[in-house]
């Protein structure tokens, strides 16, 4: 067996252009180049490492950090010119090492910055040159190329005297030109550079009375380009000022060169880092758009093959998106085959594995879903499309049977093979036998085989020959339209005769062809549109149950919610009761404590020692009860009727001092204090004092005067 992709096989499924979706996210155009030249590997865990490199990539980028590549020039050519002992780099290239320098100490700096949370992302950053050379590149070059006049201080003086050289120059021949006769002069005439001379034009008949030197002469031949005669001298001296000025140019892009020619193999190194920088980033942000998530790789053998949520990675989401398929395989099935009608998907499922293998082994995380597990395969074969060729003389059939040919050599275990149409493009009963013959010598050799189909018997073989399984994608019977929904397990209609009735072919042609079947061709399409009926009322009823199991979970998080906004209102109520009871407590304390005071100057009024004792004692008596609570304490006080004023023995009374009514002033005897009587119950008594309510016996009460 041959392991390796072949670029035949990659370029049916189309793996170029795929690798052109990818590069369009890179920066710089060797960053797109080396995403265009990946190709897949075999080795399972190198593969599942750069997978692992974008999948922490696409996490720093989802998660908000600054993993940004920078563009960068190609520095390709300057580093070989720089390799060469003595040779003098260009303005130009020293210009593009100083951006490659600047965006190379960045780019490092933001890799360094996730060592811990993307350490694969991280590996890619090295120690780039010192930032003195940019810092030299920087001070001495314009990012054009251009030498800067602060370079060196030779430098601004050469070109200062350039400067003067030319403007010097320039004055004589604007005096010279100004003296020619209007008439021999060009419109708008002015002094130009000729040959590297700046000379004057003027009408070839005044070429006698100028003299001087003739540096050119216009297409027409009137006008001449002359070097006059007294302009020749300053002439010269602007020659020498413009040499020793490209003299010191050469001096600081020599010493440039030199500053840079120990760092050549750090400067390839930081030139290696931007590139594989950009060319991840590409990856992760395809992943990103695309919607896609890491796959498991493991080798082959160590599981089954599953995708989930697979789709083709050209097929753009636009006005109806992919329909996304599901394929699992266990290691004991090797073969599938696809069937169904015409224009039904079963191409673009093909080279959709193809190409999710052929991008995850090249470390691009592919359009799937989270839970694809996907084996690491040795080799790609491909039989996809019409490969006849005029020049070669190869028919269709036998185009296709040169690659069954190879594959049937070279395929093996770990190898995965795309067969389009199996058996076509001969004769039917020849064809159904070479194919059937194709499939078994495939599944032996425990090739991974995925092919497309219309004959029924090898649909059947599914029914008795070990390792190979039918799928196909669904097609919409009523409506005669694909649904793109691959089923496996389940074989595939043609659809010949109905979609021929649908596009109007004469029902007695239609009548004879469905005569002309075969009982066993008609048995199996019968038995097909059974299946497909029972297959699709299943799948509306799983419809009907998902959408019920939706409408209860979001009843059930609606419950929860109100039961969330319950326990909220619950806690703050309780919330409410603690403040309320706390503030109570406060005030209880506050009036205690004003009432001690109220006491102790009734005490001191008291006209006798022994009623103020007795006074103090119900006073006291009074305090702690009130300390046993607000409205008992002071009905305790006096719920005997008990008047500390009223003189030896505390004589009973039997009522107020006169009738009271609410809103009668009254005064509380034990107490010394006034209030307004607020309401009368029975022999309970309710008084305003002071802002507090007290609740004392009637009998305590006397009329306030």
């Amino acid at each position: 067996m041959t392991e390796g992709f072949a670029e035949s096989a990659l370029a049916a499924i189309e793996f170029p252009a795929a690798l052109d979706l990818v590069a369009r996210h890179s920066v710089s155009p060797l960053g797109a180049a080396r995403v265009r030249a990946l190709r897949p590997g075999t080795d399972p865990a190198a593969v599942a490492v750069e997978l692992a490199r974008v999948g922490q990539y696409l996490a720093r980028l989802e998660a908000g950090d600054d993993v940004a590549p920078e563009p960068f020039p190609d520095i390709g050519p300057a580093l070989q010119r720089l390799r060469l002992e003595g040779a003098v780099l260009e303005a130009r290239e020293l210009a593009e090492l100083g951006l490659l320098l600047a965006a190379a100490h960045a780019v490092h700096g933001r890799l360094t910055r996730v060592e811990r949370s993307a350490p694969l992302v991280a590996a890619l950053a090295v120690e780039p040159p010192p930032r003195d050379l940019e810092r030299a590149l920087t001070a001495a070059l314009e990012p054009d190329g251009t030498v800067k006049d602060g370079a060196s201080r030779e430098l601004a003086a050469a070109r200062r005297e350039v400067r003067e050289a030319r403007d010097s120059l320039l004055k004589r021949l604007g005096s010279i030109l100004a003296g020619v006769d209007p008439r021999l002069v060009p419109p708008d005439a002015g002094p130009t550079l000729r040959e590297g001379r700046y000379v004057i034009p003027v009408r070839r008949e005044a070429r006698a009375r100028l003299g001087g030197i003739v540096r050119d002469e216009s297409a027409t031949h009137a006008t001449l380009f002359i070097e006059p005669a007294e302009a020749i001298e300053p002439g010269n001296a602007l020659r020498e000022a413009v040499a020793a000025e490209a003299r010191e140019v050469l001096r600081v892009l020599r010493r440039l060169t030199e500053a840079l020619r120990p760092h050549a193999d750090a400067l390839e190194a930081a030139f290696e880092m931007l590139a594989a920088a950009d060319a991840c980033a590409a990856r992760a942000r395809y992943a990103a758009e695309a919607g896609a998530h890491q796959p498991e790789v493991v080798a082959w053998g160590e599981g089954p093959l599953v995708i989930v949520g697979g789709r083709h990675p050209l097929l753009r989401d636009g006005e109806r998106p992919p329909v996304p398929f599901d394929l699992t395989l266990e290691p004991e099935e090797r073969t599938v085959l696809i069937s169904g009608p015409n224009t039904g998907g079963k191409t673009v499922l093909l080279k959709a594995v193809g190409l999710i293998a052929a991008l995850a082994q090249s470390g691009v995380i592919p359009p799937v879903g989270p839970g694809t597990r996907l084996p690491v395969f040795a080799a790609l074969f491909a039989d996809i499309g019409d490969r006849q060729s005029i020049l070669e003389s190869l028919s269709t059939f036998s185009a296709h049977l040169a690659v069954l040919t190879e594959v049937l050599e070279k395929a093996g275990p770990g190898s995965l093979a795309l067969v389009d149409e199996l058996g076509t493009g001969t004769d039917p009963a020849e064809g159904a036998a070479l194919a059937a013959a194709v499939v078994r010598a495939l599944t032996a050799r425990g090739c991974l085989t995925l092919a497309t189909t219309h004959l029924g018997s090898l649909k059947a073989m599914a029914a008795h020959e070990p390792g190979i399984v039918n799928a196909s994608l669904q097609f919409d019977a009523a409506l005669l339209v694909p649904t793109y929904r691959f089923t496996k397990g389940l074989p595939g209609r043609s659809y010949a005769l109905a979609i021929a009735r649908r596009l109007g072919l004469d029902a007695a042609v239609l009548a004879d062809a469905e005569r002309a079947l075969p009982a066993e061709a008609r048995a199996l399409e019968t038995t097909l549109a059974e299946l497909e009926g029972r297959l699709q009322a299943l799948e509306r009823r799983e419809a009907e149950v998902e959408e019920r199991a939706a409408t209860a979970g979001r009843a059930a998080d609606d419950t929860a919610a109100r039961e969330r906004r319950l326990d909220e209102r619950e806690r703050e109520i309780r919330d409410r009761e603690r403040d309320l009871e706390r503030s109570g407590r406060r005030a209880m304390r506050e009036y205690l404590l004003e009432a001690r005071g109220e006491v102790e100057r009734a005490i001191q009024l008291a006209r006798a020692e022994q009623k103020e004792r007795e006074a103090r004692r119900v006073v006291e008596e009074a305090i702690a009860g009130l300390g046993a609570g607000e409205a008992s304490g002071a009905s305790a006080l006096t719920a005997s009727g008990a008047d500390p004023a009223a003189g030896d023995g505390g004589a009973s009374r039997s009522g107020p001092r006169g009738p009271v009514a609410p809103g009668d002033r009254v005064k509380i005897a034990a107490l010394g204090v006034e209030g307004s009587l607020e309401s009368l119950r029975g022999d309970q008594a309710t008084v305003l004092v002071r802002g507090r309510r007290l609740r004392v016996a009637s009998a305590a009460l006397e009329r306030a005067p």
